[in-house]
């Protein structure tokens, strides 16, 4: 029987698929990502355990989609994407791959078979829509900037909405092919990286390069000319399939450092250049910042010149979007307690364990509590090390199978962050900050001495907080190293299976509970 209270919403089909149940219009009772359950890295498609997952909640008498699929469409044939276009092009058919226990599972609680659900009951909203929703209706701004930047929705690449009293309205809309994700993405593949995943790869990698030798090359051989007049970001080149082809000569793994620094630089360029043009279009001195490059926390901090206030819902990709359809439509704020929304593992946070393995082998993992929604691990499913060793980042690079030059992220106690960082820091690892010490915490600082921060304070997570306050008292240390549970290419580990196998595959200790 169907909740009148239930909605869910749904992001599948492309990258990333994810469901959110909400409950009231406004709470916020579950969300995750398929990849967490199916085990594939980015997985496209939901699958029979989130479902079973979020249907514990109660069967939905509403569903919605986070973009348009008929206007997707329309803009896959003007591209010449045929396939594309005529390939899984309703949401049922993009939801998931239909195995026979996803059949099963349609049939018992929607009383379909063949998971044909009927398409008369979802409701589609778009895709840019979608994602300032979700940043508006999750932030404490009711008066508010919201600045969309993905690589591509239906036909938007870059939207400017203005926030106010539960409304949000379109005042810019940049279309495809114009694309600084799209853009951003192509360079990504490039340097020899995987696009629309090692995005932030690229990012870490430009720290290691020199910003200005390629950075007039880039602007002037992708870029028109920027105005002052209007926002509008227009490109020389569809870059929807790469840029494989620019500059060949450009080959040693210097130059895709130096290509990585000055990308880096353009993008900061073209963001700044949005920002200046979104504070014209609405005149609010609160800024909500959405889409996946919203993911480039070194160029994020650039918003806090601009704006008093600044947020960035902690999942601002698509995935994000499984809270912002139902936002959408519904036009309510929701009550946003937190990340914390995934799979839950019961049981009293490892606290003791944690500290104990941490005092001799000085890197534990931890699977405990609600899983995050959202690409960064914050304490729930978390691999955490001592940032003091000077051999802790080559030892926890190693575990993950990272590249060696790739930075690890700090979490530290609320009260201490101005204390070691200088700039931008926050709970959900947004920002770059400078780290004060590097020679005294050189596993969390990069080789620009910067650092992805994230403060805890009691109210946040009370069970970290209390864990970093003990491990102050017994090291002097307010932080640890905190890094997602995964090794690379592979999703987070999300139930009580997954942290037994990391443990006898890797030979990490991760714990569930306290022992």
């Amino acid at each position: 029987m169907k909740n009148k209270s239930i909605q869910w919403g749904i992001t599948a089909g492309a990258h990333d698929a994810s469901i959110a149940v909400i409950k009231d219009s406004s709470e916020i009772v579950f969300a995750a990502h398929a990849e967490r359950s199916s085990r594939k890295k980015n997985d496209a498609y939901l699958n029979h355990t989130v479902f079973e997952q979020a249907i514990e909640y109660g069967t939905p008498h509403q569903v919605f989609w986070y973009e348009n699929t008929f206007k997707k469409r329309l803009r896959q044939l003007w591209a010449g994407q045929y396939k594309t276009a005529l390939w899984k092009n309703t949401p049922i058919e993009q939801m998931s791959a239909f195995d026979s226990k996803q059949n099963i599972f349609w049939a018992q609680n929607f009383g379909v078979g063949e998971a044909v659900w009927p398409a008369q009951t979802i409701k589609q909203m778009s895709h840019h829509h979608s994602h300032a929703a979700a940043g508006y209706y999750t932030s404490a701004y009711k008066d508010a900037t919201v600045v969309v930047i993905d690589s591509i929705g239906e036909w938007e690449t870059l939207t400017i909405w203005s926030g106010k009293n539960r409304e949000i309205n379109r005042v810019f809309s940049q279309k495809y092919p114009h694309s600084v994700g799209l853009w951003y993405s192509a360079m990504t593949q490039r340097i020899g990286l995987k696009p629309n995943e090692d995005e932030y790869i690229l990012m870490g990698w430009a720290a290691l390069g020199d910003p200005d030798k390629y950075y007039r090359k880039i602007m002037d051989d992708f870029l028109e000319p920027l105005s002052k007049e209007n926002p509008n970001i227009r490109f020389r080149h569809n870059l929807h399939r790469g840029c494989l082809w620019w500059a060949p000569e450009l080959n040693t793994l210097q130059d895709y450092a130096d290509i990585a620094a000055a990308t880096q630089k353009v993008y900061e360029t073209l963001f700044r250049h949005t920002l200046k043009h979104a504070m014209q279009l609405n005149k609010s001195k609160n800024l909500v910042l959405m889409g996946g490059c919203a993911l480039n926390c070194v160029a994020n901090s650039i918003a806090h010149e601009y704006y008093e206030n600044v947020w960035i819902m902690p999942n601002p990709g698509d995935a994000g979007s499984s809270i912002g359809c139902v936002a959408a439509y519904n036009q309510e704020f929701l009550d946003w307690k937190g990340p914390y929304l995934g799979y839950n593992i019961e049981g009293a946070y490892p606290i003791n364990s944690v500290l104990k393995e941490l005092s001799t082998t000085r890197m534990v993992g931890v699977a405990n509590g609600r899983a995050e929604y959202g690409p960064r691990a914050l304490g729930n499913r978390t691999l955490f090390a001592d940032p003091r060793g000077a051999d802790v980042q080559d030892l926890v690079n190693t575990v993950k199978k990272r590249q060696a030059f790739r930075p690890f992220a700090p979490v530290i106690l609320e009260e201490h962050a101005q204390n070691y960082f200088d700039g931008c820091v926050g709970p959900y690892m947004q920002y770059t900050s400078i780290c004060k010490y590097p020679d005294q915490f050189p596993a969390i600082a990069h080789i620009d001495n910067t650092s992805r921060v994230q403060t805890v304070n009691s109210e946040q997570h009370p069970q970290l907080y209390n864990m970093l306050q003990r491990w102050y008292e017994d090291t002097g240390c307010p932080m640890l190293l905190n890094t997602s549970l995964n090794i690379k290419g592979e999703p987070m580990v999300d139930t009580e299976a997954d942290a037994e196998r990391w443990t006898l595959k890797y030979g990490v200790k991760v714990f569930t509970r306290d022992e």
